[in-house]
Parts: structure tokens; C-alpha cells; sequence
């Protein structure tokens, strides 16, 4: 059977919780040969970013070719793009080489607050990304800037979603996490709305929750599961890897990407 690829397009994360690192980790713990084509560099930790490199535009699209013209992807997740510039690339790239299972994470601002996106960038995301996308994932704070919306109820949340699937002509799923209800997701694709309900879980510790659904949703996708049970998926490997409780760093720390990994080659030595 021929191994399943999944590319991710975004921003490093030297203290390895969020952006290309945990999508590299994701993607892999779900069962797909992970690559990466990075949009920035940035100096951040868990409490904060205080420094970006963006890539020149003509370096991201040497990335994206040497990718695409090798080994083709079965599914491109792309996450922090930085600029108009780099977008644009982007876009040209996947539409060039007809990527197909092409999942948006619209990262505008980091956990810790962070702003991550310039303002001239986001109206190039939606008119050049948004449609070629097969699923949008925004959280609340980034549904309500994509659909010009206020989200404060379950309503709320199912028109913004309608409002940027039917706008985009692209599959949408809503993330309640940050206020709406208790971790309940809204998928909305083909007309329909589908919640997806989730346990709160009691760990502060989020650094990268967006990137890593985002990434395990298309890891799922490239491995041929349908639009929602790849959903389903990825949010069962982001309770798993909540659930685990990993405790790093001094502010909203990673989470455990590998608390499934089970090879030997990852025992720890007992003797020490």
C-alpha cells in the first residue's frame, strides 16, 4: 500500500508545541509521512512570541516546488502565513500543481495572545486561500473577523459558519473552545450543520491545540476518511493528548503529541 503524505505550510515554533513542529509531530503520530514547507521563523515559548523571520516569498515557493514536483501530497494543511505576500505564493502553488484535501487553519493571534497575522494579510487569506480550501477551521475570535459576525450563542455560531461556507464555497468548522460552550465544535459542510460535542478538559496547558487538530484533520483526509469522521478523529487525538497532562514551560504549555507512541525505541531507560 502506498504511504500517505501530508504537507504543512506554516510558521516554525523553536519551543516545539505549536506551528510546523507539532503539525510534523501530528501528522505522524496519525499515521501519514509528514513535510513541511515553513513560512516564518519564530522565536516564541509558552509565554509568548518575541520575535518572527518571515521566509521571502521566492524561498517559499522553492519549498513548495521541491515538495509538489517530488512528493506529492495527499493532503496540505497550512497554518500561519505571515503576510499577503507569502499567501499569494501559496494559493499560486496549489493551484498550479490542483492540491487536493486542503485544510485552512486561519491563525491570526497565538494562544498567549500574540498577534501572528498582519491586518493587510487577512483580506488576501479569505479571497486567495479561503476557496481553495476544502475545510476552514477558525476559532471564535477568527469566525467572527472571517464572517463579520458577533458570536456569543450556539446560533451565533451556525451563521458565521453558513455565512463563511456558503461566502467561500468551502467546509467550515467552528471551534467553540473559547467561550461559546464546552468545547463543542460546529462543522458545517454541504448546507448542514453538524455539532461535534467535547469534554472540557481541565489542563491549561493549549500551546498549539489549533495547529495540531488542524493537521491531525488532514492527516485523516489523506489517509481517505470522510470530512467528519476525519474531525471526529482529530479530536479524539487531541483529548488523547490533553488527557495526558504533560507539564512544560512557565505559561500555556504543549500538550503531549506522542502519548500514544509505543515502540520500543521510546521506553525510557529504568536503570537510571
Amino acid at each position: 500500500m502506498k504511504q500517505k503524505t501530508a504537507l504543512t505550510i506554516a510558521g516554525s515554533d523553536c519551543s516545539g508545541g505549536a506551528g510546523i513542529q507539532a503539525d510534523l509531530k501530528t501528522m505522524t503520530m496519525n499515521g501519514v509521512y509528514a513535510m513541511s514547507a515553513i513560512t516564518a521563523l519564530t522565536a516564541q515559548n509558552t509565554t509568548g512570541v518575541r520575535a518572527i523571520q518571515e521566509s521571502t516569498p521566492e524561498f517559499l515557493k522553492q519549498q513548495l516546488d521541491a515538495v509538489f514536483e517530488d512528493i506529492f501530497p495527499d493532503a496540505v494543511k497550512i497554518g500561519m502565513t505571515a503576510s499577503g505576500q507569502l499567501i499569494r505564493v501559496i494559493a499560486d502553488r496549489l493551484r498550479h500543481y490542483g492540491a487536493k484535501n486542503v485544510v485552512v487553519d486561519p491563525v491570526m493571534v497565538s494562544t498567549s495572545g500574540s498577534a501572528l497575522l498582519k491586518e493587510e494579510a487577512v483580506q488576501t487569506l479569505v479571497e486567495e486561500l479561503l476557496p481553495l480550501s476544502t475545510l476552514v477551521t477558525p476559532n471564535i475570535p477568527e469566525a467572527q473577523i472571517l464572517s463579520g459576525l458577533t458570536i456569543e450563542t450556539k446560533e451565533d455560531m451556525i451563521a458565521a459558519a453558513k455565512q463563511i461556507g456558503d461566502h467561500y464555497h468551502c467546509a467550515v468548522l467552528l471551534k467553540g473552545g473559547h467561550s461559546v460552550n464546552d468545547a463543542n465544535d460546529l462543522l458545517y459542510a454541504k448546507g448542514e450543520p453538524v455539532w461535534f460535542e467535547g469534554k472540557r478538559i481541565e489542563n491549561p496547558n493549549t500551546h498549539g491545540t489549533g495547529c495540531t487538530l488542524s493537521s491531525a484533520i488532514a492527516a485523516n483526509l489523506a489517509k481517505g476518511f470522510p470530512l467528519a469522521e476525519s474531525v471526529q478523529r482529530a479530536k479524539d487525538y487531541i483529548s488523547g493528548a490533553l488527557n495526558a497532562m504533560l507539564d512544560l514551560g512557565k505559561g500555556s504549555g504543549p500538550m503531549m503529541h506522542n502519548f500514544d507512541l509505543v515502540s520500543p525505541f521510546a521506553k525510557e531507560n529504568k536503570s537510571v
